[in-house]
This record gives structure tokens, sequence and C-alpha cells, in this order.
């Protein structure tokens, strides 16, 4: 019979004041950077802390400065897509690079359901973090809600239709897909249908009204299909209905390069050649766009820097060195690739 080992105790500040040879007072002063220390205190002191192996604890400190040293990272999208979606991580990424330089955690925070978003604002109530990047808000979000009457410092990945004097980074959405849809219309596409998605978020809703600034009069309301998620079945759904409701389309705007993963396939599907018989282009420039066969015309969406950009902003706000709302908007060039 075995018996399990005891567990190691925990070195604390005691063990590393009675290796050394100070004061408890001594060590604080340079665990913390206020006070003198002398050169020969604190070579003993960082001598003893190597060998007893003694960790600071940063608890007292945080409560000292009322600071947790975290941001929350707040996705408002079910937890399917948080791992589908490229851009996500893509922004997570971002994000964490320039909290990591500051040596702020990140603490994500994945909102898919009503009890997710009310578990998300107490949290966020709670003081558990400094400040919050928060991704994929939508019209009327109890989240956007919280962070205005919370007063925590805050930046907005796009900006929901309700944003009022808060932070955020984007890009031209309308413009965007203004300039794509114009692009895919030189090629010679006489019936252009558009696979638009998320539309109660302002990407989506500027992304299929650029759509139609493009096409003016042109524009037909029956050739767009909409559909809740920026996701590949989606996408693929879309488009075997719009093929149904016009077989004669020959090009597809899709809001994303995931719908246009999807769009892609249901076109093989259905026999269509892309792009000899089907125009396709897509929006971000994610992995699905450079993964597919043949590569797709896209617009290139900065994922990793929009999330560098709010995390910065939400730490300028912390440090008092930001005190009024940002708005920060990002370059999109055009990858033109073989699918359209």
């Amino acid at each position: 019979m075995t018996s399990t080992p005891p567990r190691r105790k925990r070195a604390t500040v005691h063990d590393v004041a009675r290796e050394a040879g100070v004061s408890r007072g001594t060590i604080s002063r340079l665990l913390t950077g206020e006070g003198y220390v002398s050169a020969e205190a604190r070579e003993a002191i960082e001598a003893a802390i190597r060998k007893v192996g003694y960790v600071p604890s940063t608890t007292a400190r945080n409560l000292v400065r009322q600071r947790t040293n975290a941001v929350g990272f707040v996705v408002h999208e079910p937890h399917s897509l948080f791992l589908e979606d490229p851009n996500i991580g893509e922004i997570l990424l971002g994000a964490n690079e320039a909290l990591s330089e500051d040596d702020y955690q990140m603490v994500c925070l994945v909102i898919g359901s009503d009890r997710d978003s009310e578990r998300v604002a107490r949290y966020l109530r709670g003081g558990f973090v400094d400040g919050a990047v928060v991704v994929s808000a939508r019209a009327h979000d109890p989240i956007t809600a919280v962070m205005r009457t919370s007063q925590l410092p805050v930046a907005f990945v796009g900006h929901p239709p309700d944003l009022q004097g808060q932070s955020w980074v984007g890009i031209d959405n309308l413009a965007s897909a203004q300039e794509i849809t114009a692009r895919l219309l030189a090629t010679g596409r006489r019936r252009v249908g558009m696979i638009a998605a998320a539309l109660d978020r302002d990407s989506g809703a500027d992304r299929l009204a650029g759509f139609t600034r493009a096409l003016g009069d042109r524009f037909d309301p029956a050739l767009v299909a909409p559909v809740d998620l920026y996701s590949y079945s989606e996408g693929a759904a879309a488009m075997s209905a719009l093929l149904e409701r016009a077989p004669d389309l020959d090009g597809v705007f899709a809001a994303s390069d995931a719908l246009a993963a999807g769009a892609l396939d249901a076109l093989r599907r259905a026999g269509r050649r892309v792009p000899e018989d089907v125009g396709l282009v897509g929006f971000d420039d994610s992995a699905w766009a450079r993964r597919c066969t043949p590569q797709l015309s896209t617009v290139v969406q900065p994922a990793a820097g929009l999330g560098r950009a709010a995390a910065r902003s939400v730490l300028a706000q912390i440090a008092g060195d930001q005190t009024e709302p940002a708005a920060i908007l990002l370059d999109t060039p055009i990858a033109w690739r073989a699918s359209a």
C-alpha cells in the first residue's frame, strides 16, 4: 500500500526573512519598490528568495492598489463559433500580446446564452478585472449597458449602434464591402447575390449596406440570403437557397470567409465552377480564405491589430493616459485571388 507524500508547504516571506537575516519590512520595501533597500540587503534577499523558492503573491499588493492586473476579453458568440472563427482567435492573440507587454492577465468570458450574459455582467460589476475588451456586441446588448453604467475602462471591437461615450476600434465595413463588390462586378458578373450575416451588429449591417450601394439600381433584395452567424454551415445552406431562388446567379459576396467557404462547397455540389460559372468573394482574409481551392478574393481585416489596439486603449484608460473616448479605424486592403 502506497502513502500519499505530504504536500510541500509554500514558502512565505517569513522564510525569506529568516534565511536573509533581514526584517519583513525590508523585504516588503524591495518587492514593492517603495523605500530604500541597501545593495547588501537586496543581494541577501534575492539569494534567499531563490533558495527557499518564494513566489511573491500579488493579492495584497493589488488590494492596496485597488487593481487586479487583469483585463476581461468578452466575446458575445456561441461557444462553437468562438472555436470555429479564426478572426476571434486573432483578435484574442493581438489583445493578449498588448496586455502581456504591460504584465496584465487576460480573462476570457464567452457569452453564448442569456444566462451567460447575466453571469458575465455580475463578474464585470464585481471588480475582478480592471477593464474589458468587448467583441461582437449586438444592438441592445446587455453587456454594452453594463459597460456604460459600471464606468469600467473598456474598448469595443466594432461599433454597436447604441454605443454611447465609449472607446472602440474597428474598420470601415461599409466602404470595404462596397469596394470588393465593385471589383466583383467589374469582372462582368450580372446577377450578383450576397450571403449577409449578423445583421444585428454593425459589421453585418454595414457590409450589406456597402453591397447595396455598390449595386445601385441593379440591387435585387431577392438575391440577399440573410443568416444569423458568420459560420461555414450557414454559408453552405444560404448558397443552396440562393441557387434555388436564382439559378442564373453568377456572382456572390459572402460577408465572411467562413460563409464563403461554405458557399464554395455548396456551389461545387451543385456543379458550378468557381470562378468560371460563379465569381465568389469573402471578407476577413482569415485562414478560411487561404485554405480554399481556389483561394478566396477577400477584404483583409487586421484582426490581430484590432485586438492590440483595443487592449492598448483599455490600458491607457486604466493608467489615466486616455481620458476621452477614442475611435480608431484600421485599414482594410483587398486581397484579390483566383475565386473571382
